[in-house]
């Protein structure tokens, strides 16, 4: 055991050491993520270039959720809502030193509806240039078009950055920043853009670099070789918070922890079942002992931040009288666990499960059994999958846990051999989650990282009232069901909201996070003098 031990810190220190960005400098900023890149494809690897201000979007999404002009200084809807008008700022350069135009800003927005992304959720019928304008219009209202314009796939970028085929070869963008180099997966360095339409940034040059390993990351910050450094693990926080060169920061936002759920699998393909899996689960030790993050147990797929989406009632455990109604929530505070896993074992002898000699619940002569797959591109993930694990033992259920690269879950889910999964999924990528939930149920299969093999009519149902409902008081009213729906029929089972950790050198000032993860608001930084 000590051998191995040893080992696994010499591949640690061996990972960080390979991974060396360069020396820090007054002139350089060092950004260290667990994310890879693999292409300039906006639709991929988008996010890569939007966090670190190469491309910019025509709207923005400011703290609060809602949508601000960027790319366009302001829109407008037409009364039947079918057309939107985007007019665009002007004086805008690309960083091939071409003036952003209608054209090329209807062009980008054109190739994204060819490949996969939010914005194919979208009715549109045609996406026009118009003077300085871009016009979108539509075969049906569609109140989210500004949020969905937003994400980072629906970026502009300079015609020259494409080949004849629509290939993005070298991407061309808006931003503050530009692309100085790139060493897929793990590497991208950027430069200042001195004819940035907006306040230039302070800092000369910003690198990123990509490491799986939460611990390798975590000694880039406490050596100082790298100024700032995203998802750490909980278990570093003591450490970071003893380190003299760093401040830490947990932040907030609006991406769930969640099991996902081949709806299914035999075992799995009653709701009945999945309520007494969220029932028999201690969020609140998990949060607090597994996490070290009290207050972060989930209960409902959507967090406070999603405002209309978040059933502000259902915060907590369920009352026994009504378990059989149980939602995602578990409502109602004050019921031990030991109470809750009573509950969910008379929910699943009601379905024919009971325990055999060695404790695991059977029927009809089959253990239940199943595995879970995770990642450790998020270092709490496999931490949880293990609390898990021994959470759904006491219920009798044998669970095995598989730790894979993140790849293999959208894999597993379209080759149908998945069962389980624990993912992080951001539902807050846009203002509003209706157009991710729309590409998620769009069909009983499901997507790579939403549901599987689950629908509901009434859910469709209101997934369309919702796509072209203006009133905001009926669209909250309607939002509400939609989410009391998942929260019934639990197709995914929501276990804590995510607290991002970001390690922040001390010699840096102007930090601050934003809780979509759009970009990492480098330009606003600057060393200290």
């Amino acid at each position: 055991m000590k051998k191995l031990l040893i080992l696994a810190l010499v591949l640690g220190v061996g990972a960080t050491l390979f991974w060396k960005p360069s020396a820090p400098t007054h002139d350089t900023l060092s950004i260290s993520g667990p994310f890879e890149f693999n292409s300039q494809d906006l639709s991929k690897d988008g996010f890569v270039f939007s966090r670190l201000q190469v491309v910019e979007s025509l709207v923005g999404i400011n703290d609060d959720a809602e949508p601000y002009p960027l790319l366009a200084q302001s829109w407008q809807q037409s009364d039947d809502g079918l057309s939107w008008t985007f007019t665009l700022r002007p004086n805008v350069h690309f960083h091939d030193g071409t003036l952003l135009n209608a054209q090329a800003a209807a062009q980008s927005l054109n190739l994204a509806l060819t490949k996969p992304g939010v914005i194919r959720q979208v009715p549109i019928q045609s996406i026009s240039a118009l003077n300085d304008r871009v016009v979108i219009t539509l075969d049906r209202p569609y109140r989210a078009l500004p949020s969905v314009l937003a994400h980072y796939s629906t970026a502009i970028i300079a015609p020259s950055s494409m080949d004849a085929s629509g290939k993005v070869i070298q991407l061309q963008g808006t931003g503050p920043y530009q692309i100085a180099s790139l060493q897929a997966p793990h590497k991208a360095k950027v430069t200042r853009f001195d004819a940035y339409w907006g306040t230039p940034a302070h800092i000369e040059t910003v690198e990123y670099l990509a490491g799986h390993r939460s611990e390798s990351r975590a000694l880039l910050a406490q050596s100082g070789q790298a100024d700032l450094v995203y998802t750490l693990d909980p278990i570093s926080i003591s450490t970071l918070q003893a380190a003299k060169n760093i401040d830490l920061h947990v932040e907030s936002m609006p991406r769930t922890v969640l099991v996902k759920l081949n709806n299914a699998h035999p075992f799995l393909n009653d709701k009945t079942v999945r309520q007494a899996l969220s029932l028999a689960l201690d969020r609140e030790g998990i949060a607090q002992s597994v996490l070290r993050l009290p207050g972060s147990e989930a209960y409902q797929l959507f967090s406070p931040a999603l405002g209309a989406w978040h059933i502000a009632q259902h915060d907590h455990q369920p009352d026994t009288a009504h378990v059989n109604n149980q939602r995602a929530d578990d409502q109602l505070v004050g019921n031990h666990h030991a109470d809750k896993l009573q509950q969910a074992k008379a929910l699943l002898s009601a379905q024919g499960w009971h325990a055999n000699a060695q404790g695991l619940l059977q029927r009809d002569g089959q253990v239940f059994r199943v595995q879970l797959v995770t990642y450790a591109d998020r270092p709490e993930l496999p931490l949880i999958a293990t609390a898990l694990q021994a959470q759904w033992r006491e219920l009798g259920i044998d669970v095995q846990i598989s730790i894979d690269n993140s790849s293999a879950i959208p894999a597993k889910h379209h080759d149908n051999s998945l069962e389980m999964a624990l993912i992080a999924r951001n539902f807050g990528t846009l203002a509003d989650p209706l157009p991710l939930l729309m590409n998620d149920f769009a069909t009983e299969k499901g997507a790579d990282w939403g549901p599987m093999h689950w629908s509901s009519n009434t859910f469709s149902a209101l997934l369309e009232q919702l796509s072209g409902e203006a009133d905001p008081a009926q669209y909250r009213q309607l939002a509400q069901q939609a989410a009391t729906v998942l929260a019934d029929e639990m197709p995914l089972i929501p276990v804590t909201y995510y607290r991002q950790i970001v390690a922040v050198n001390r010699h840096l000032d102007g930090f601050s996070f934003d809780p979509f993860e759009i970009n990492y608001r480098v330009s606003e930084m600057r060393f200290h003098d």
